[in-house]
């Protein structure tokens, strides 16, 4: 029997170090390689000369289509100043400044470091950019678009406000964490008209899938915080949880299959129809974004969302409310809901939403069932419906248990039926 002598021993040891060296050094290469793809895109020189009033016009219709100013806009503060705290998983994101402020906005840019943020994710400093701003959506944008959203930007007022660091839990704040996500779940991409489609078709997937970014509310996220495209549009929660951005794809929740052309322009013009009206996050996007939108591509938009494959919900497994639930729940509703929205939970038409066979409140999910009588609301205030009613907040008035009960009586009378909710879920989403 033979002993390995000191001297092999630590050439063993070197080798092995040599090889972990190399092999880490290899996964640096690899994720920075992945994080530069698509960069020389960004380097392209835009058109010389001073932008058109007609670029600058259509620009600010872009910016609208993006709801650009919805995040970029603390409530009172100057449009665009950003400052706005967007909550997630992992922490706080600050929205940036995105004024023609030169030293706290985006006055110094230029427009191919604009299109770089835009398509590649990567700000004018060389820092990666978090997908709360939704650049995975936005990188299918065109670059004549891109300049015309800068442009508009460019056009107006400065407002000095420095940006807010963002507030993110270890390691999600480390620019190297970020390098890692976009390696596993970032690529550069440019949209691509299918040509088996109509045009219209054609619009309303750039429009939904690129500037809308619709499917970054209403997909699942796994752990790491990313849409899986298999799981595009169908539903995932908001405000870490606050509320559910209920499934484009599925009859159950969201899905306009079924729906006439027409009710899906009204929906999205008005924030009301026939089948539905819009609450709580999706009336602010109806407020500021696609009521202002063209007809055309309004249609254009319902085209693909009407064609989007049916998908059924995610099965509602939760327990059935007992009879005392329900009839603790019954005198709630009698004695603060009936007035309003009947004793059949008919509702008002044109006033106040029916209760009886509305999907949005047999949902899997109780989030914005619950939210909605915690917090009130109103559908948003739109050309189309210029006075909206809206519905009192009864957190202050009502317990968890009675909310819970009122909650899971609604969701189970008139025909509904879904799975009870909880008084330790109301305590959750308050």
């Amino acid at each position: 029997m033979s002993a390995t002598s000191p001297g092999t021993g630590r050439r063993i040891w070197l080798r092995t170090l040599a090889i972990l060296v190399a092999g880490i050094a290899a996964v640096v290469a690899l994720v920075a390689f992945l994080n530069l793809r698509g960069e020389s895109a960004a380097d392209e020189v835009a058109a010389s000369g001073p932008p058109s009033a007609e670029t600058i016009e259509r620009g600010a219709y872009l910016a609208r289509v993006g709801n650009c100013v919805g995040c970029h806009t603390t409530p009172g503060g100057p449009d665009y100043a950003g400052g706005r705290g967007i909550e997630t998983p992992f922490g706080t994101i600050y929205a940036s400044n995105l004024t023609s402020d030169p030293e706290t906005g985006i006055g110094d840019w230029s427009a191919g470091e604009f299109w770089r943020a835009m398509h590649n994710g990567r700000s004018k400093d060389g820092r990666l950019l978090y997908p709360a701003f939704p650049y995975p959506n936005y990188t299918q944008i065109t670059r004549e678009d891109s300049d015309a959203i800068f442009a508009y930007l460019q056009s107006q007022p400065p407002a000095v406000r420095p940006n807010r660091p963002h507030a993110l839990r270890f390691p999600y704040g480390l620019q190297a964490s970020l390098a890692v996500w976009r390696a596993l779940y970032f690529r550069p991409a440019a949209f691509e008209p299918d040509p088996a489609q109509p045009a219209d078709w054609n619009r309303g997937a750039y429009l939904v899938r690129s500037l809308g970014h619709c499917g970054a509310c209403h997909s699942p996220r796994n752990f790491l915080g990313a849409v899986a495209p298999a799981s595009e549009f169908t539903g995932g929660p908001l405000s870490a949880g606050a509320w559910y951005a209920p499934s484009l794809k599925a009859a159950e929740e969201a899905g306009v299959g079924r729906w006439e052309i027409g009710d899906i322009v009204a929906l999205m013009q008005t924030g009301q129809s026939p089948q539905a009206s819009t609450i709580g996050p999706m009336a602010e996007v109806v407020f500021r974004s696609t009521q202002h939108l063209s007809e055309a591509d309004l249609r254009a938009m319902a085209v693909f969302l009407k064609a989007l494959p049916p998908q059924p919900a995610a099965a509602d497994d939760g327990a059935e409310p007992s009879a005392a639930s329900l009839e603790q729940g019954r005198a709630v509703y009698e004695a603060q809901c009936a007035q309003c929205h009947g004793d059949e939970g008919e509702g008002a038409p044109g006033a106040y939403a029916p209760l009886a066979g509305t999907r949005a409140i047999t949902m899997a999910s109780s989030a914005n069932v619950v939210r909605m009588i915690l917090d009130g609301g109103f559908t948003p205030s739109t050309t189309g419906n210029p006075r909206p009613y809206g519905m009192p907040p009864f957190a202050h008035s009502l317990g968890n248990a009675d909310i819970a009960a009122v909650a899971s009586y609604i969701r189970n009378a008139w025909g509904n039926q879904a799975a009870q909710v909880s008084a330790l879920e109301v305590m959750r989403y308050r």
